[in-house]
């Protein structure tokens, strides 16, 4: 099996290497290039899901539709698609930059550190999802409006949170960002 790796970033967003995805995240996670996404279905309603117990950070935690780490080399756009295919089994929605600069920083209480740089995306897509069991315990549709209401939601969705809001109270209408803002590392 193939060694996965990430992208590690310097301050300014640009790649200064790689590490192997399996020992990057610790109590001292370097700076790394990762995405969010956030599917939203044709009645507006937003796709949540529930970590894996099994994940190593954040297990059991709900948080958006899909997070991940573009592999080197790879459009962070289509890093998007391919966890949303592995995790999820979507394979053909329409995927929008909404949040090009989100940054963030969480610590589990046993000190691990995720430290990304995590551009977020809007997905378009309708049914109903296939769920890969290591990746995701369960999923929901709900109302945007209900999202802040989700118990133990993940450290990055409720930062996500406060920037999406300033978009709109309908994911379906947020506006779509430039790409020329996006960290280099992430830009096409």
């Amino acid at each position: 099996m193939t060694q996965e790796l990430v992208v590690l970033l310097d301050e300014h967003g640009r790649s200064i290497g790689t590490e192997a995805k399996a020992t990057v995240h610790h109590a001292h996670t370097p700076l790394h290039l990762a995405f969010s996404s956030y599917v939203v279905d044709d009645r507006g309603r937003v796709l949540i899901t529930q970590r894996a117990f099994g994940k190593p950070t954040w297990p059991g935690v709900w948080t958006n539709s899909c997070c991940g780490h573009p592999l080197p080399g790879e459009a962070i756009e289509d890093a998007v698609v391919r966890r949303l295919s592995d995790e999820l089994g979507i394979s053909d929605g329409t995927t929008e930059l909404v949040l090009p600069e989100f940054r963030y920083r969480a610590e589990m209480p046993n000190g691990m550190v995720e430290n990304e740089v995590c551009p977020v995306y809007r997905v378009r897509w309708s049914g109903d999802p296939k769920p890969a069991p290591a990746e995701v315990a369960a999923y929901r549709w709900i109302e945007w409006s209900e999202i802040r209401g989700v118990p133990g939601l993940s450290p990055w969705a409720e930062l996500q949170l406060d920037e999406l809001d300033h978009l709109g109270p309908e994911p379906a209408d947020w506006a779509v960002a430039d790409e020329n803002l996006l960290p280099p590392a992430a830009r096409p």
